[in-house]
């Protein structure tokens, strides 16, 4: 290798590990070789295990547990009821509202859903704990439930969705294109390959927890909360996550019930969830419905926009999935109204998967938009190009970046949408009808306050710690170059610690929001080192550096010298070794000064310390453009994605590589929630009967075609301390409505809810 050669290797590697850099993975050998330990795989001495019981009813009272068989059954220490559990103290919710109930049972006496926790099985070995739960007999008093979105009527407002300008009924009627049609998405599920679950351990009044968690810090404060300990006491540990997709976010009933199965045996307890009871211990997305009206002239410039959405939640609880999160940002508007209800339903409370509330808005408006394109006779890129909102239509207010309309260029450039022939089943392969479908996506910028401790070693290494978690996204590689690009140590030296509560406090990992919190406190914490080491080395006697007529040092590849060339070079362990100094440690965050105690404390476990994404002068959010190909099969209605390009503004990446993985990941999810997905209810019983990953039907790779994604975003220092913002939910968005669009476009047929089966086009 020439020395132009070796300076050139050099370069790339320098770029490689730097923020922007595309770094592989540094925790992908851990998991290859085995040597990451997932929160099941602790090997404690006197685990037992616990089996958990399911109602088979969705709707009524248990009046009685038989439970003599299995207590006196092989291995069991104890059966779980209602009746025999400990009592639980009541615990806030994620905003930190204090309890509506000052106790809480995790065993249901009153069951408001098929599948609710009503007992559980504690014994020595899992085999054990299972064949007594099959000895557990459980009476019920049944009552009628409510099945479906069908059967609960219009539901119940939520008047914290409304948003309203402008006179929008009155303008709609009067205008000279009108177009008004529904919308449905069904239920789904995460349906993570690792299941929930954890392993539960009291020493004294010290309980720890190894269960996968993407808030290891707020569910925590459930579990102090849930047994009147001090936060100090409960340890959360989670160093690798199978998938979350928003579900491993809370502390649930399940967690409960291992936690207080250990304290009353005075044994660590292990505690997973079936498959079966992945689909009905949480909630998944809720199904929705929505009625987008939408007014134009017949030029196609947008006069009126009217919404209507309603979304299932629970008898017990109340989960609301923003329907108008969409709808009331993508299009320039001078008349808008968006309502929302809520329709109670015997099912477990729903919860977050990716992107909720922006997933099913924009399916609703995308689709109403290419609706709104053909009544007008108009391009579907034109229609949405003539109505660009240049500001927030909401809050009036600016983006603070918004290059949509550079995705919008990119993406049919490398699409070749201009080739489009616009007339529905008019391009066709053979017996195959190709359709070109698109739709725009967003999702807000969301903000909160972080803090990680950067430790410079007597070795010349690094280590960084944090409290927030990776599950999968990057976490590790990206904070991994962030302290390497700051201190200017190669990344290899840097070893990232994370998935544990005593480390550095950090937020709940979700609504993309960890990488643009965790690489400001990582980068302030390392440059609060890199300032300590820089200021030894230049005031210290015993520094080689000390005298020197300069106000810095430059510090590259691990190594001191003087950017002037005058004096000594050293590497940092050197440096630290004529100091005399084990090391220098730095704990950085983003938190403001004036901060008391309790709001740091609600900052790390609540969601209510969290920054409108709307908050100041701008309105800040990630954007996107899905350009989608289908092969409709003439005979058959079977659909197949053939091709994706989309071009996304998540303004910088920290790295490029990560970020890739990270879109395409959404889309492949949003493949499957536009043809596969949908959660089946039995309507005589109220169960899921799908509920497991045979017949849950999930995108596999024979479902994937090739996929290529276009970054159009630049830095957006209103996001984010290093100008990046979100990214891993943004994916999803639009992509749904996007396929519909396309299968309208090959079929003349428009198919309004998901999934798109053949038996809809047919």
């Amino acid at each position: 290798m020439t020395v132009h050669e070796m300076k050139h290797a050099a370069s790339d590697s320098a770029r490689l590990e730097a923020v922007g850099g595309r770094l592989s993975r540094v925790d992908g050998p851990a998991k290859i070789t085995g040597a990451a330990h997932y929160a099941f795989e602790q090997q404690l001495e006197g685990l037992t295990h616990a089996v958990l019981i399911g109602a088979t009813i969705a709707a009524g009272k248990v009046t009685a547990i038989d439970s003599r068989a299995a207590e006196t059954a092989p291995g069991v220490l104890a059966v779980l009821t209602p009746d025999t559990i400990m009592e639980l103290r009541g615990a806030s919710d994620w905003f930190g509202s204090p309890p509506s109930r000052k106790t809480y049972c995790p065993l249901a006496r009153e069951v408001t859903y098929s599948g609710q926790h009503v007992a559980a099985v504690v014994a020595e070995t899992f085999e054990q704990a299972v064949a007594a739960a099959a000895l557990v007999k459980v009476s019920y008093d049944e009552a009628p439930a409510i099945v479906d979105l069908g059967d609960g009527g219009d539901g119940i407002p939520i008047d914290a969705m409304t948003k309203e300008w402008g006179d929008a009924e009155a303008t709609f009627a009067e205008a000279p294109v009108r177009i008004c049609a529904a919308y449905n998405t069904p239920r789904e599920f995460q349906a993570a390959m690792e299941p929930h679950g954890l392993i539960a351990r009291w020493e004294g009044d010290e309980l720890t927890v190894w269960e996968p968690s993407q808030w290891l810090d707020g569910m925590a404060r459930t579990y102090a909360e849930w047994f009147g300990i001090p936060f100090e006491k409960v340890r959360l540990v989670s160093p690798y996550i199978g998938g979350g997709f928003g579900s491993k976010a809370l502390a649930l009933a399940h967690s409960a019930v291992a936690a207080a199965a250990a304290k009353m045996l005075g044994r660590p307890v292990k505690l997973v969830l079936t498959r079966p009871q992945n689909f009905t211990s949480y909630g998944g997305r809720a199904a929705t419905r929505q009625t987008v009206a939408i007014g134009a002239d017949r030029n196609g410039k947008i006069q009126s926009i009217v919404h209507r959405g309603v979304n299932e939640t629970a008898v017990d609880g109340t989960w609301v999935e923003p329907l108008g999160a969409v709808t009331s940002i993508m299009y320039a508007t001078p008349n808008f109204s968006s309502k929302q209800n809520v329709v109670r339903v015997n099912t477990v409370v729903p919860g977050a998967k990716r992107a909720p509330g922006e997933n099913p808005s924009a399916f609703g408006i995308e689709c109403a938009i290419d609706e709104l394109a053909y009544e007008l006779g108009l391009d579907p890129l034109e229609m949405r190009l003539i109505n660009y909102a240049e500001q927030d239509p909401h809050t009036k207010k600016a983006w603070s970046t918004r290059q949509l309309r550079e995705a919008f260029a990119a993406g049919a450039e490398a699409f070749g949408w201009a080739k489009r022939s616009a007339e529905p089943r008019s391009m066709r392969d053979g017996h195959h009808l190709i359709g070109w479908g698109m739709a725009a996506g967003t999702y807000p910028v969301r903000r909160a306050y972080g803090e990680a401790v950067v430790k410079l070693l007597s070795d010349g290494s690094v280590e960084v710690e944090s409290s927030s978690i990776d599950m999968g996204q990057g976490t590790y590689t990206i904070l991994a170059q962030t302290a390497a690009e700051t201190l200017g140590v190669p990344v290899e030296r840097v070893l990232v610690k994370l998935g544990d509560s005593r480390l550095a406090r950090a937020g709940v990992t979700g609504g993309s929001r960890l990488a643009g919190i965790m690489t400001g406190a990582v980068h302030k914490a390392a440059s609060q080192a890199l300032d300590e080491l820089i200021g030894l080395a230049l005031s210290d006697p015993r520094s080689p550096f000390h005298g020197l007529q300069a106000n810095t040092l430059v510090v590259k590849e691990g190594r001191i010298a003087s950017p002037r060339g005058e004096g000594p070079e050293l590497s940092i362990s050197e440096l630290l070794s004529a100091l005399g100094r084990e090391g220098i440690e730095a704990k950085g965050d983003t938190v403001p000064a004036s901060f008391t105690p309790e709001q740091r404390y609600n900052n790390y476990t609540t969601i209510a310390m969290a920054l409108p994404h709307t908050e100041g002068d701008y309105s800040r959010h990630s954007w996107c453009a899905h350009f989608v190909e289908v092969r409709v099969d003439e005979d058959f209605g079977t659909v197949r994605v053939s091709r994706v390009v989309s071009a996304l503004d998540s303004g910088r990446l920290y790295n490029p590589k990560l970020a890739e993985s990270q879109w395409k990941g959404g889309i492949i999810m949003g493949i499957g929630q536009a043809l596969l997905e949908e959660g089946i209810v039995d309507r005589r019983h109220g169960r899921i009967v799908n509920g497991n990953l045979a017949d849950y039907m999930l995108p596999t790779n024979a479902d994937i075609p090739d996929i290529q994604t276009i970054s159009v975003g630049i830095p957006d220092p209103h996001s984010s301390a290093l100008g990046g913002k979100g990214v891993g939910e943004l994916g999803i968005v639009g992509v749904a409505p996007a396929i519909a669009n396309a299968v309208f476009h090959a079929t003349g047929k428009r198919v309004r809810d998901l999934p798109i089966t053949l038996e809809k086009l047919i």
